[in-house]
């Protein structure tokens, strides 16, 4: 309830603008839980990817370097 002050100045709401700020509300929510369940998503594809890379790196770093062999064979002449 307002003051009696402030009753002529300030519109009472309606029943249609109640309606209409419940329905934005409503969207407002649907919004944020729709973009932390594609922020969940990303992030379990960053782990995810990050993991990938980080078993072919060692994988790598276990093979033969061909190419490192090559050069230092190249700078001893």
């Amino acid at each position: 309830m307002l003051p009696h002050e402030l009753q002529g100045i300030v519109p009472e709401s309606t029943p249609a603008a109640e309606s209409l700020q419940q329905n934005q509300i409503v969207r407002d929510f649907y919004s944020e839980v729709k973009y932390r369940q594609e922020l969940e998503q990303h992030c379990q594809w960053y782990y995810a990817t990050a993991k990938q890379h980080q078993q072919e790196l060692q994988k790598m770093q276990g093979d033969f370097n061909i190419f490192g062999w090559f050069c230092r064979a190249r700078h001893k002449k």
